[in-house]
């Protein structure tokens, strides 16, 4: 019982995260559309992609996020806590409605992305994926004369994750399964069985397309405290997976609705880790988005290259750039890398100690081809999906700087 107990406390503070994140991600894009982060200057230096604390709380109360200013700084250093955002400098761990830059890790590539942010944005990735199918297997389902909405047998989900290429077998697809189940992404109908490679019914547990409410997280945390409780917010909200009724099937195809997001949240399905997503492949937000779940346009708005570069250019006799042919065999967690860019597209970003570093995927270099097929001339978007709808292994030709 102490056990089980346990498994669920850790589990419930692993959704907490996650809420965090898609609360903290969603924030970012608010943020950067209404230009409150930009490239400010401080005691003769630039420092890119911030915003001033004391303007954030501002803004924070301006749009009822926070009922004042003191709890509109709380909410801020729950996002600090969580490595969402931080200080310019990294010279203050406390969060101040002053005058001081901070800037999210996201927007600077310090972002941590550990296992349990990994396999978040994979959840996502996922999700996205499956809501985005018009023969899903998430459907309104009854068992014992009570129907789930959105639920899946766990024999499906591993049918679907090996069709389109997520695992090399059924035991890979099982251990995926059991390790979102574990970080609080999917769980049992009921919440009595671990998952299994049968019919039984599962769930995902969050719904990253609702509109979250900075507010929120503190709610949460209070909750996540108490003893005792036996739903939490989120599972008593209208848009809840765990919402149960007793009356007939209807709308098997329901998903969930997206309410007042922008194109750019909804663009996170783009990426295969997403939000918070993108083609961070492998974590990027983890498209948290997104996340990453999470615009992937906007994931990392700041350009790695110190120049532009045409087709001409690369393609030019005697440019200084060399060609290799690299092949990426993605794992778990996927292959770990962020393409942009248009005509040519980049390596904006590569996952340390993902496959595709392990490969010799490296920022800065433009994409050639993929699997073949000759992709200089598209955007990054065309790009994606090409990887995305291919197999696992990707082989990959890139030109980079003879200097590199």
């Amino acid at each position: 019982m102490e056990r089980t107990s346990s498994v669920r406390k850790k589990t419930l503070a692993r959704q907490h995260k996650a809420e965090v994140m898609i609360a903290g991600e969603q924030l970012r894009l608010k943020l950067h559309d209404e230009k409150l982060i930009k490239e400010r200057r401080y005691h003769l230096r630039t420092y890119p992609n911030c915003f001033v604390g004391q303007e954030l709380i501002d803004w924070l109360l301006s749009h009822k996020e926070a009922p004042d200013r003191t709890t509109a700084v709380c909410l801020m250093q729950h996002l600090m806590d969580h490595d969402i955002v931080h200080h310019v400098c990294d010279k203050y761990s406390i969060f101040k409605d002053a005058k001081r830059l901070y800037r999210f890790r996201k927007d600077d590539g310090t972002f941590p992305f550990n296992t349990e942010v990994k396999i978040f944005m994979r959840g996502q990735q996922l999700y996205e994926q499956l809501i985005g199918d018009k023969n899903s297997v998430l459907q309104l389902r009854e068992e014992h004369g009570v129907a789930y909405q959105r639920a899946f047998p766990g024999c499906q989900l591993i049918d679907w994750i090996i069709q389109n290429g997520e695992a090399e077998s059924r035991r890979h697809g099982l251990e995926l399964c059991r390790a979102l189940q574990e970080h609080g992404i999917i769980q049992h109908v009921s919440k009595k069985h671990d998952f299994f490679d049968s019919g039984l019914f599962y769930q995902f547990c969050i719904n990253f397309r609702r509109r979250r409410r900075l507010s929120e997280l503190l709610n949460d945390t209070e909750q996540n405290n108490e003893e005792g409780g036996v739903l939490s917010k989120e599972e008593n909200h209208q848009d809840s997976p765990f919402l149960v009724c007793k009356n007939s099937l209807h709308d098997e195809h329901s998903g969930f609705q997206s309410v007042g997001l922008r194109k750019e949240m909804k663009s996170v399905n783009s990426g295969r880790r997403g939000s918070l997503n993108s083609l961070k492949i492998r974590s990027d937000f983890p498209s948290f988005t997104p996340l990453s779940s999470i615009s992937t346009v906007q994931c990392n708005p700041k350009s790695v290259l110190s120049r532009n570069f045409t087709c001409e250019e690369l393609l030019a006799p005697g440019a200084p750039f060399i060609k290799k042919v690299l092949t990426v065999i993605g794992d778990a967690l996927g292959w770990g890398f962020v393409v942009r860019g248009t005509a040519p597209c980049y390596i904006q970003a590569v996952d340390p100690g993902s496959p595709a570093a392990a490969a010799g995927i490296k920022v800065r270099q433009f994409v050639c081809q993929v699997n073949g097929q000759f992709v200089l001339y598209m955007d990054y978007r065309t790009v994606t999906k090409l990887v995305m709808t291919g197999t696992r292994t990707v082989v990959v030709e890139v030109m980079e700087p003879l200097e590199e």
